[in-house]
């Protein structure tokens, strides 16, 4: 790839061309089995309770069912258990959103602030498309994340991330207080060598691969 300039046209560009590539992957379900093995371990080091996520769209990686084992974690107080235990998951269907140790978040887009705002989902909550058309949780609590796991289209090297161009993450982190630790998820394949980073671009504290941990 030619060095990459930060004007809008190439980043548009960019951005179409990590898309239909991440579409159109022979391996994604390799890929997939890999970063959900890579976020699991990563997340057993954690002390977080509440965390942010995202419903996937365009052929992104999809963190819930990592999240939802996450979740099934603290009910059992192991991770030493198949996916398909009915018992592990009737405990946890049992519990109410409210009470469970770990909550799970999905964003919702504030139209008047261009901000998200995050509402608990658990598997079977009521969902309703919301302004983009991207399933959303319905009637659930407003929930605060510490940890946030953000989707990538691209990723670079002190990392930086290359989302859609609307902006909303960086309006939503600039206002979260206090700030939550900031994670992307990313195919190994979206890695842009030699993107050029702007004057409001801020780096996360960390990117996730079906390669392991990219950054730090």
């Amino acid at each position: 790839m030619g060095k990459m300039t930060s004007s809008a046209n190439d980043k548009k560009t960019l951005r179409q061309r990590l898309v239909q590539e991440r579409l159109h992957l022979p391996d994604r379900l390799e890929r997939i089995a890999r970063l959900q093995q890579v976020m699991r371990m990563w997340l057993m080091d954690r002390q977080d309770a509440v965390v942010g996520a995202y419903w996937p769209i365009k052929g992104e990686f999809d963190p819930l069912p990592a999240l939802y084992r996450w979740q099934e974690d603290a009910v059992l107080g192991s991770s030493i258990h198949t996916p398909e235990d009915a018992a592990v998951k009737q405990n946890l269907n049992l519990l109410n959103p409210s009470e469970q140790q770990r909550r799970i978040g999905l964003p919702v887009v504030n139209k008047e602030h261009k901000t998200l705002i995050f509402y608990s989902w658990y598997p079977g909550c009521p969902m309703e498309a919301d302004a983009y058309d991207i399933p959303k949780p319905k009637d659930t609590a407003i929930i605060v994340p510490t940890l946030l796991f953000v989707p990538c289209v691209g990723y670079a090297p002190g990392g930086y991330r290359l989302g859609y161009g609307g902006g909303f993450y960086d309006r939503t982190l600039a206002t979260l207080q206090p700030k939550p630790f900031t994670v992307g998820l990313a195919y190994s394949n979206a890695l842009v060598p030699d993107f050029q980073p702007e004057a409001h671009d801020v780096p996360l504290d960390a990117i996730l691969t079906d390669a392991g941990q990219i950054f730090p």
